[in-house]
């Protein structure tokens, strides 16, 4: 990895060519977005809604700032085969958005836009903007604070890549651990593709920079490589990034320091239900967390609600004995679910016993007994026939 001069912060480096190679890969390859009913799929490529968007928004007023890979498809272009699964493509404009008008210009812009990639034949002229949102938009957001100001527009993608385009003005956080903090700017790649007719190669290539939200750049990327969990100041985070923790734990990373994460655990667990204080809130948070990572890797699902379970009741300390049990029990009967979508088969050796659903949990799902098939080490559940 080529350095950058030293009046630039050791938050960023330059990207070497195998990393801008996986970069073009990832921009230039199509992506489906699905549409609901007889709506027909997006075949989209992101550096072209990238562009089209950015061109769009300067047309209405709107200027923005740099254009930035995210999350996971950003650790996948950095470390190829990282663990981390890579499947939303989330895409952050950075731009001026000091009223709550703007945001729906940025949307009006964003479902505009759809109608480009509609397939020939479609008669657009009847399409409005809020019947492409519901063909296509899987999850629209808005926050506007004084602290943090943005938008995220996701568009839907059946086997969980999402499209996600995100309007940032303001944010506090922008990371949860030092694995997902990276950013790439895209500004002089997509130059690049404007510009220049000539493929890229080794030697001829636009220089793309990285950025580590988490600090220190060289450091972040050895975590990756090394898959190591690390963080700062977790109470921060929104839900503690107890969530994100229990997954990289099933996912076979291993934190930094084992006796530091300990201490941390308990500040994620507090942080966890002082953002989701309900259990109604907890279950609504977990099952989209379930629904939105873990598309095509159904099978890990049982292995992180146990490692959740785990870690909550080795180190929750802020809540009443009841408050603590009624957590447990839905992270309990969200694996028993689990385990009765994957077709389960019970041991003929276990002990059964049967388990009445709490009376707060009202799924249908759970409106059934329940059978408990406890072998000597570790209980799994099945639904009674």
């Amino acid at each position: 990895m080529a350095e950058l001069s030293s009046e630039d912060h050791d938050c960023c480096s330059v990207l070497t060519w195998d990393q801008v190679s996986r970069l073009n890969e990832v921009l230039s390859k199509p992506v489906p977005v699905h549409g609901r009913g007889n709506f027909p799929t997006l075949e989209v490529c992101l550096k072209d809604i990238i562009q089209k968007v950015r061109s769009c928004l300067e047309q209405r007023g709107i200027q923005v700032k740099d254009i930035r890979l995210n999350g996971s498809a950003a650790s996948h272009v950095l470390v190829e085969g990282n663990s981390l699964s890579y499947k939303d493509l989330d895409v952050i404009f950075r731009v001026h958005l000091p009223k709550e008008s703007e945001f729906q210009l940025v949307r009006d812009v964003v479902l505009g836009i759809l109608l480009d990639f509609l397939p020939e034949g479609v008669n657009k002229e009847k399409i409005t903007p809020m019947t492409l949102k519901e063909a296509y938009v899987q999850k629209l957001v808005k926050v506007y604070t004084d602290l943090d100001r943005w938008s995220l527009i996701s568009l839907s993608n059946n086997h969980g890549r999402n499209v996600e385009l995100k309007f940032v003005d303001s944010i506090r956080r922008q990371f949860e651990f030092s694995v997902d903090s990276f950013q790439i700017i895209l500004d002089s790649l997509l130059s690049y593709y404007s510009l220049s007719k000539n493929q890229m190669s080794l030697n001829f290539h636009p220089t793309v920079v990285g950025e580590s939200m988490y600090g220190d750049f060289a450091t972040a990327l050895d975590h990756l490589r090394k898959k190591l969990i690390a963080t700062k100041r977790p109470e921060e985070i929104r839900g503690g990034g107890l969530l994100k923790y229990c997954h990289l734990l099933v996912r076979n990373f291993q934190p930094t320091d084992e006796e530091e994460f300990r201490a941390l655990e308990r500040y994620m667990c507090s942080r966890f239900f002082i953002d989701f204080p309900d259990v109604t809130e907890q279950q609504r948070k977990l099952e989209a967390y379930l629904q939105s990572h873990f598309v095509g890797e159904e099978r890990c699902k049982y292995d992180y609600l146990m490692t959740l379970r785990r870690v909550v009741n080795e180190s929750t300390v802020c809540l009443m004995g009841h408050e603590r049990r009624q957590t447990l029990d839905l992270i309990s009967l969200t694996a028993i679910r689990v385990l009765a979508e994957q077709n389960a088969i019970p041991d003929a050796s276990s002990v059964t016993c049967y388990y009445q659903p709490a009376p707060y949990v009202r799924d249908l799902n759970f409106s059934n007994y329940y059978v408990a098939s406890c072998s000597p080490s570790v209980p799994t559940w099945l639904p009674c026939n």
